[in-house]
This record gives structure tokens, sequence and C-alpha cells, in this order.
């Protein structure tokens, strides 16, 4: 199957089955046809807010079906989207709100902080709007080299990067997916939504969810941040198709009811977001020896995945790290020296994508995306940052980073970051973040080495205490997943010959190395 136009494909299951179920949020259901009525609502409503044409809109909130049909509403009204998600530090928004200059903030959720430079739709308008039943044309929709959404990561100064991803670059994700032996998509897939909208990894449960007609369980954050409520939820999922990080699946299995017997639906695991360890595929296959693991690669910017293979038990057998797949058809990947000179099979070098789902840069940030983006034998391309290699079968083999950014609970952090927001604590004379890698090369846990001021430890009696004051110094500027877990005080702090603290040598350290 092959999509050209996402709107219209999911405007047309509205006419071939208008009371299938697109949206179940524990047992709140809402059709296809709903969908298209509150989209078209939405999108009739935001036309008549007179935005500037193409502009990007922040809809911020969680898990709920609204999300979904505001998404589709904005795409449809010719605007792109920034989804912001309801957990996001105060800090975050702001910077995106200044970064991304959206015209116009839609809130699912209450916002936390007051937003007055840019109108805010509340969520009662946008239950107006859908309410209206008005019969949209789309005239203006986000189409072609249009921004259809853009994701905020992580960036080296702590201020976020917008990754602009196109109508194309979607197209050419989805087709990939929809098309590969490999991911092997079911018709009308019952697919896990648990992944928040924020992450680009919800693409790879939307997108071919509704590309082919079918339902979205969504579980809303406090059943997943609860162990209690999320291993009852979980059996009472339908579905046959599981998206997530790695981490999620760890977490789900620490459920005894996690298995084939109480969950015979689940056909496959579609992992992405940060590495698939051997150890979780292997547990995984003997809890659901039937279902079909796939494992998953591709940066934000080459728009969510480049590259997927089926985990078979002979490479869960032989394996110390699992392969990640080989490159989708349209975009040509290599590995590559520093001098830009690619390398043959066997040989380790940085991993450059290029081809249709490369996405166009970062949001106003030229320079950012000068330094990350370029064309490579006439098409788009990107550096990953990432190390790798093919082997002799063309098969790509992922070798950790090449800078300090990390993949943690299926997040991409910047050290860089986190160290910077350590730094406004005002008990903190100079800190940095260092990650702990477990056996499995995988990010265990985050650290923070910290020199505190002058006569900051004599207000405490314990360092706990201490740690316990900075970590609510800097909650309104920290994403939760970001605050290391263990903080080490230290008089001084190595220093690099240029004048850097050495982070190297900490990371060393830390994994005895």
């Amino acid at each position: 199957m092959q999509i050209t136009n996402m709107l219209a494909t999911i405007d047309d299951y509205a006419k071939t089955q208008p009371d299938m179920a697109v949206y179940n949020v524990l047992g709140d259901t809402h059709t296809y046809a709903d969908l298209k009525r509150d989209s078209d609502g939405l999108a009739a409503y935001v036309d008549s807010l007179g935005l500037p044409e193409k502009s990007l809109v922040m809809v911020f909130g969680g898990q709920e079906y609204e999300m979904l049909a505001t998404f589709v509403g904005l795409s449809k009204s010719g605007h792109a989207y920034a989804p912001v998600d309801v957990n996001s530090a105060n800090e975050r928004l702001t910077n995106i709100l200044t970064i991304g200059e959206p015209k116009l903030v839609i809130a699912i959720d209450p916002l936390p902080i007051d937003i007055t430079s840019v109108p805010v739709v509340t969520l009662d308008q946008v239950h107006e709007a859908f309410a209206s039943k008005a019969d949209y044309e789309m005239t203006h929709a986000v189409a072609a080299d249009d921004n259809y959404y853009i994701i905020f990561t992580s960036g080296t100064t702590g201020l976020p990067k917008g990754v602009q991803i196109s109508h194309n670059n979607l197209l050419s994700y989805t087709n990939w997916m929809l098309n590969t032996d490999d991911f092997d998509v079911p018709t009308q897939p019952q697919m896990l939504a648990q992944p928040p909208y924020s992450f680009d990894l919800s693409v790879m449960y939307w997108a071919p969810t509704l590309a082919m007609g079918g339902t979205l369980y969504a579980l809303p954050k406090h059943v997943t941040e609860n162990f209690k409520e999320l291993f009852a939820a979980l059996p009472e999922l339908p579905i046959q198709v599981w998206t997530s990080t790695p981490s999620f699946a760890d977490m789900a299995m620490l459920s005894e009811d996690f298995n084939a017997e109480k969950m015979p639906t689940i056909k496959y695991f579609y992992f992405d977001g940060e590495e698939l360890t051997v150890s979780t595929a292997a547990k995984l296959h003997d809890r659901f020896p039937e279902a079909r693991i796939v494992n998953a690669y591709g940066p934000t910017e080459a728009t969510v995945a480049l590259s997927a293979v089926a985990i078979t038990p002979a490479m869960i057998e032989k394996a110390e790290r699992l392969p990640i797949g080989f490159p989708k058809p349209d975009s040509p990947t290599f590995v590559m020296d520093e001098d830009g000179n690619k390398l043959p099979a066997g040989e380790q070098g940085e991993i450059i994508v290029s081809g249709p789902a490369v996405s166009k840069g970062y949001l106003n940030n030229p320079e950012k995306t000068a330094a990350a983006f370029f064309e490579l034998d006439g098409q788009p391309a990107y550096h990953t940052g990432d190390l790798g290699y093919f082997d002799e079968d063309g098969m790509l083999h992922y070798g950790g980073r090449l800078d300090f950014q990390i993949k943690f609970n299926g997040y991409r952090i910047e050290l860089e970051e986190v160290s910077h927001i350590l730094n406004l604590s005002q008990y903190v004379e100079s800190a940095v973040a260092v990650p702990r890698y477990n056996d499995q090369h995988k990010v265990q846990n985050l650290l923070a080495y910290v020199v505190v001021k002058p006569g900051v430890r004599e207000q405490f009696e314990k360092d706990l205490q201490l740690t316990k004051a900075i970590k609510e110094d800097l909650q309104n500027d920290m994403m939760p997943y970001m605050m290391p877990s263990r903080f080490m005080y230290r008089e001084d702090l190595p220093i690099t010959p240029n004048g850097k603290i050495n982070i190297k040598a900490l990371i060393a350290e830390v994994n005895n190395r």
C-alpha cells in the first residue's frame, strides 16, 4: 500500500468505515467519522482566526483524543503543529515559544504558565469548534514540502531545537513502514499509543495506524506512571502492535501478567528511541515466543527511523549488540570517516543518512542547521552523530554516540544541556552530568558531579539535604527525565588543557575505563 496524502487518506476512512474506532482511551472511543467532523470543525475555526499562512501552532497536552483531532485539524488548515507534553518544565515552554515563534497556542490541558504573547485556545473552545460541524473543504492543507509537524529536541546550549518534518518527509517514512517486510504492519492495526506526542516515536504508532485505518489505544500518563494501574490496564488492551521504547517494555515485564498467555493478541513489538539490548529482546522472546520483535533506528532529523530489522532468535543468541537493520531503500545511508570518505563494510565511522526523509533543518536556527545538514550525492543529508558500521550483508550496526548526546529511558538528552541547567542553581559553582553504562552498553543512570559555592555545604547537615535543595531549585527548569539520580560533591573537577571540564575523564572514572 502506498499513500500519497496523509489527510486525504484519513478522511477517506470516514467514508468507507465511519464507525470504526480510531481512538480508544481506556474504553472511551472515537470513530473515524468523529475524527473527520471534529478536525473539520477545528480547521474552520483556525481559519477564522486569520493566522499567517503556514504559521506554527503549539499544542499542549497528553494522550487525549483532542490532541489527535487538533493535529489533523491544524494540518487541514495548512499549519504545522508543535506537540508539547503536559509534563514539560516551564522553561521548556517559554523556550519553545521564543524559538519556534508559534502564532497560536492550543491548550488541551491547562497551561502551567501565563502566555500573553500569542492567542491561547482553551479546551472548551476546542470542543465548541468540534461541535460546529463545519462543512470543510481542504483548499490549503499542509502538502509536499510544507512543515507537517515540529518536534523540539534537546539542545547543547540548554535551548531545544525544532526539527522540521514536512509532509513529504512523513510520506517517505510511512510508506516504507507500510511496505517493508520487517514491520509487516497488519491491516487495520490495533496499536498501543503510549509514547508522548512530543517524542517522535509517537509517529511510529499514529502514522501507520491512521494510514491503514486502525485503532490507537492510548494510555494516559497517570496510568503509565502508576505500576498498579498500568499492570491492571495492559491485559485489558486488545492490541496487536506494541510500540514503545525498550525501557517501557522492561517496565511492563515487571508484571507477571505481561505474557502471551494473558495478552494473546500482541503479535508485534516495534522498538525505537533507544538501544534494544540483547537481554530485553531475550526476555521478551521468552514471554511472547510467537511475536515479531522489530528493532528500528533513526534520529528525529531523518523522520523517526531510517532502518529496521526483525530480530531472530539466532541474533539474540549470538550477538553482544543487536543489529539496527537495513536502511530504507529511498534513504542512502553511509558510514563515513572524519574527512567525509565513505568507509567499507566492517569499518566504524559516523552514520550519515540522506534522501527524502531528511528534515530541511532546525526551525529558526540556521547555525545549527548548517552544522548538521548538508548535501550528499545531490540529496539532503544529515550527520547523525552516531557511530556504526555495515557488515558484509549490508546490515547496519550501532556503535554508540560520537559526542555527549545520550539516550536514556527513550529520551535523547544532551549532557551539556543537563550541565547547563545544573549550573543555574543558586547552590552550584560548577557541575557536569555523566552517564553510567551497564554491560549492555545502555545508560543505566545519570550522575552529577558538583562543586558547590563557598559556604553552601555548611548550610546542610547531610549531602542528601543539599541534593534535595538543588533538585527543588531546578524543578521548573529541568525535565524530570533529565534530572540526575545521584549527586557527587567535589572540591574541584578535572580540567582539560584548554581549560574546559574534562567530561571524558569523569565518564571513564564512573565506568571504570
